[in-house]
């Protein structure tokens, strides 16, 4: 098997730095973690909040650290740092070759959608769960899955599931909509998500908006290359 991983991002209207920050790491013992955080407010600033949350979770992560040993760390960090008067999302998504499974760990408004295998229904997580960095005690909510052929994964902040508030397109629950209209959950989803949330919000993002899609895929085994591409707009 082989996973494919791609992400899309756009700072809301009028800013020219998103407040979200998205890291990959590749695991200690296998496999590879993707970070996402989205930083109180918008702009410079939350970027400077996400940047200092996602680097500190790429940190322990690379050392080894369990999932919910880093949320729960980088929780610490930031409350210290911050004085507990700044929050942040968090959101991990990992593939651990050493337990053969995926894991979604969340706190925050962040949502993570998994279609745990072939014909199977989409998990739409998006209860409430705390964010990182304002309460003395926090615990992530995190979910595991079987690694196996059909897995597949899409996460994104809350610029994309608020997407039409300001135009009064908004539904709730709209990107599992979008999604099982589209059917097959493929690369091409993190950039179609976020077009269709674009348009939603009338072409002029109403907040930062982060999407990443990730699908388990079969292999012939013969291709042993890791490939990583990005496109940056300076």
């Amino acid at each position: 098997m082989k996973v494919r991983f791609s992400a899309a991002k756009v700072p809301r209207w009028g800013h020219r730095e998103s407040g979200d920050t998205l890291e990959v790491i590749e695991r200690s013992r296998g496999g590879f973690s993707v970070v996402m955080a989205d930083g109180q407010g918008s702009g410079a600033s939350a970027k400077r909040i996400s940047n200092l949350v996602a680097k500190k979770a790429v940190s322990l992560l690379g050392e080894g650290t369990r999932d919910g040993a880093v949320a729960r760390a980088v929780h610490d960090y930031l409350h210290a740092v911050k004085d507990g008067k700044v929050l942040s999302t968090l959101t991990i998504i990992s593939v651990d070759l050493m337990t053969g499974t995926l894991l979604a760990s969340r706190n925050g408004n962040a949502v993570v959608v998994v279609i745990p295998g072939p014909g199977r229904e989409p998990d739409y997580l998006d209860e409430r769960v705390e964010p990182i960095g304002v309460h003395n005690f926090m615990r992530p909510t995190i979910r595991e899955y079987r690694l196996q052929r059909g897995l597949a994964v899409v996460a994104f902040t809350d610029g994309i599931s608020a997407a039409g508030r300001s135009s009064g397109s908004y539904s709730p629950r709209w990107p599992l909509a979008f999604l099982l209209r589209r059917g097959k959950i493929s690369t091409d989803l993190a950039e179609e998500l976020l077009h269709e949330a674009v348009n939603r919000d009338g072409g002029k993002p109403a907040d930062d908006m982060t999407v990443l899609s990730m699908v388990v895929e079969e292999d012939d085994g013969e291709d042993t290359v890791r490939r990583l591409s990005l496109s940056y707009p300076l």
